[in-house]
């Protein structure tokens, strides 16, 4: 008969007696138990504070750190100044008198929120992209296998046109093309062994963080530490130039020379060869830039005065000294952040004022005209006329992350997004899966959020209006309640940081609501602001916001 002990079928036995059915589980210890064995497993070390709990139970026990000050006493609170666990003999000790504590099970939950979210990151972005990038590097080398074949026929091709005199030669040659193709192939090879080798430290990382966020052993959880930052700065991208085969006219002097040659090859690096952006499979697969957190107090750096005589009501970034403003009159502004100095001033052709201002990859500014129905174009102080439209004016305008336009326009109450590359429509979007507008006709200011959702804010409708890259509607925000000043929602300008959040100016509630990119409302910022109206973000994300009645710029840091 099968003994039930050694049986692949068998339950859960004593790890003392290891004959009983397991029933119970010390979560100090970590040891399966039965009943029986209870109370000796008590009496085996006195000086430790056995948890002994129902065996469906176990691991539900928090265990915490034992301090390194006072043997056996456990610490349930956190310095945060001395960022150490402490016991209450250590704060009876006076030790840490005046310092900020924290119960360290909410410490451990943001380690724990923080480990989850540097996971995901690793699982879902980065681990990924490199996924791609040796898929990219053994494409390469297929593709390379190709090319080198097509050079060794090319020159098979060649030779064949030859007395057989120069066979030598020909052979020469290919051999000198084998030589190049295995070195190269080699240093590719070598290339995909280190991103392998990556891949699988990452994964192994991202099984050492789920592992930690599946403990109870806080002081486990404590110590675990992260390189998702060193991930992040992905490989070199490695470019193999193929040598070219340079035929000559066949003569019966110096065969060497004049039958051809390989040109030089040498591999190159290219540092910036590959980004996070490497994949686009899912919005989490785009550059992934340092997690910040949100200041507890916004703070103004510095303000600027803009001059205009009624009103401002777009402000631009052109670098991070440098901003462009338009106002009231038919001149748009560019101003010195640092010291607050008008550096220059363009007059559109028309003589109307702009309707929107924005600021290319490239640098040139762009603006919307209104009443003359064009997208205009600065470059070096020339305007160029871009877009002019028919029936619909232009309103807000956006430059992307790839280069194209979005530009919002209406006509007889009706209201899109149009993209355009150039001059060129690509894409209209104006109802939804249902055939209802999207926008209504007070809809002005646009931006696109680095997950490539186009966010727009529609005053007519009260609400911040995301759809997807596709066009198709993710979400509207509507505000947030209580309000700063109890009015209801006004969004105004529009714009997103780093982290993907989506920054929009509440006009009559004197404030900036910052949401997520999926709508969830995470803070207000006031600094005191009046009427805010504009908004932009810098690279260093320093938010820009400019208040309609005072005609000023203020600059805001609110990120750690």
């Amino acid at each position: 008969m099968m003994d039930p002990r050694t049986s692949a079928q068998d339950v859960m036995r004593c790890d003392l007696c290891e004959t009983a059915v397991v029933q119970m589980h010390c979560d100090t210890c970590l040891v399966n138990l039965c009943t029986a064995c209870v109370g000796k497993h008590m009496i085996s070390d006195q000086s430790i504070n056995h948890k002994v709990v129902t065996i469906q139970t176990r691991k539900s026990t928090l265990l915490y750190p034992v301090c390194t000050s006072h043997a056996k006493e456990q610490c349930e609170m956190y310095c945060k100044q001395c960022d150490i666990p402490v016991c209450l003999s250590c704060l009876a000790s006076k030790h840490h008198l005046g310092h900020e504590l924290s119960k360290i099970v909410q410490v451990v939950g943001e380690k724990k929120d923080m480990i989850t979210k540097e996971r995901n990151e690793l699982n879902d972005t980065i681990y990924p992209i490199y996924k791609d990038i040796a898929s990219d590097v053994q494409n390469r080398m297929s593709q390379l296998q190709k090319e080198y074949g097509d050079l060794s026929t090319a020159i098979t091709k060649h030779g064949e046109d030859w007395h057989r005199e120069i066979d030598k030669l020909v052979k020469k040659l290919k051999a000198e093309v084998d030589e190049m193709k295995n070195t190269q192939l080699q240093t590719l090879q070598k290339h995909l062994d280190e991103i392998n080798k990556t891949m699988s430290d990452i994964k192994e990382e991202i099984d050492s963080m789920e592992t930690a966020i599946d403990t109870n052993d806080l002081s486990k959880l404590l110590n675990v530490s992260s390189n998702v930052h060193t991930y992040g700065y992905l490989p070199h991208k490695i470019i193999p130039p193929l040598p070219k085969f340079i035929p000559r006219k066949m003569h019966q002097e110096e065969l060497s020379k004049m039958f051809g040659a390989l040109s030089s090859s040498s591999l190159t690096s290219d540092e910036h060869g590959y980004s996070m952006k490497t994949t686009q499979k899912s919005p989490e697969a785009g550059s992934s830039p340092p997690v910040k957190q949100l200041l507890d107090e916004p703070k103004t750096v510095t303000t600027i005065h803009t001059g205009y005589t009624n009103y401002l009501d777009n402000v631009a970034c052109l670098s991070d000294e440098e901003i462009w403003t338009r106002g009231n009159d038919n001149t748009m502004k560019l101003f010195s952040i640092n010291q607050g100095s008008l550096l220059k001033s363009i007059r559109i052709k028309s003589g109307n004022e702009p309707s929107s201002i924005v600021v290319t990859k490239s640098g040139d500014l762009v603006y919307t005209d209104f009443y003359d129905r064009t997208v205009n174009i600065v470059k070096n102080e020339k305007i160029e006329e871009v877009i002019r439209l028919q029936k619909w004016r232009p309103k807000g305008v956006c430059s992307t992350s790839s280069g194209d336009l979005l530009v919002i326009m209406d006509y007889k109450k009706q209201s899109k997004v149009v993209r355009y590359s150039g001059s060129t429509e690509k894409q209209t979007i104006q109802f939804d899966d249902k055939g209802k507008p999207i926008y209504t006709v007070d809809t002005r200011y646009i931006t696109e959020n680095r997950n490539l959702d186009i966010c727009v804010s529609d005053d007519g409708a009260k609400a911040v209006v995301v759809v997807n890259q596709a066009g198709k509607l993710r979400f509207r925000y509507t505000g947030h309640t209580p309000a700063p000043k109890n009015e209801p929602f006004s969004p105004r300008g529009i714009t997103t940081d780093s982290q993907t959040h989506i920054l929009t100016a509440d006009e009559y509630n004197h404030c900036v609501h910052i949401i997520d990119q999926d709508g969830q409302f995470l803070r207000y910022i006031d600094c005191g602001l009046s009427v805010p109206y504009g908004l932009c973000i810098d690279t260093n994300d320093n938010m820009f916001v400019a208040q309609l009645l005072k005609k000023q710029v203020k600059k805001i840091t609110y990120l750690k």
